[in-house]
């Protein structure tokens, strides 16, 4: 599996790529800059492109802009976004153009190199994985109202980690519940929420992601 980093600090791409490799992921590139991205994407077209939000010359939204082109140019290359700061608008405004082979995670939550690793194969198998903390922002900026707020305390925690991209297997280790456990509070929360339930780990988790963009 490859991938292509970009990021214009120096010590944050390298420490990223340290981490893919760590992990068994292939690194093709190393980009400073939204320009320098592209064109590492089109010449190496990788599996996956880490890019962080804030890029040269406005440190504004150079990231998420080059992330919609890669995906318009490359929409078969899956895409992790990387945020400083919990940003869910953006985190939204992603999701609802492109929902699907797209991660967004915290910078200072990316720090085991098999996570990251798994995260990043997941993202390119044509999942979605959304950091807990934006999940968990997002759940109380709507959790006051509306079928949210009828989730046991449970639920919300499995919520979250359904959200993040986890099967009812890692949950569970997570939470220390059997799967059928799990499964019982998956089967809850979809009722609750009136989603359709489904089998399809990817497919579920952009239902609640799409619920908790809307809610």
């Amino acid at each position: 599996m490859k991938a292509v980093i970009a990021d214009d600090n120096v010590l944050v791409r390298e420490g990223i790529a340290a981490l893919l490799r760590e992990g068994g992921i292939d690194v093709s590139a190393k980009a400073a800059s939204a320009e320098e991205l592209q064109q590492a994407v089109d010449e190496h077209e990788p599996d996956v492109a880490v890019i962080d939000i804030r890029m040269p010359p406005t440190q504004t939204d150079e990231g998420v802009r080059a992330a919609l082109e890669i995906r318009r140019r490359h929409p078969a290359i899956g895409i992790v976004i990387l945020s400083q700061h919990i940003e869910t608008g953006t985190a939204m405004q992603l999701l609802a153009t492109y929902p699907s082979r797209l991660g967004y995670l915290l910078k200072d939550r990316v720090g085991d190199s098999r996570e990251f690793a798994r995260v990043l194969r997941d993202v390119a198998a044509g999942g979605a994985a959304i950091d807990p903390q934006v999940v968990s922002r997002l759940i109380a900026d709507t959790h006051q109202t509306g079928p949210l707020g009828t989730l046991s305390a449970r639920e919300l925690e499995v919520l979250v980690l359904m959200a993040e991209g986890r099967s009812n297997k890692a949950i569970g280790e997570r939470l220390e519940l059997s799967e059928r456990g799990v499964q019982k509070h998956v089967t809850a929360i979809f009722t609750k929420l009136a989603l359709p339930a489904d089998a399809d780990d990817n497919r579920r988790v952009l239902a609640v992601l799409e619920y908790l963009r809307t809610g």
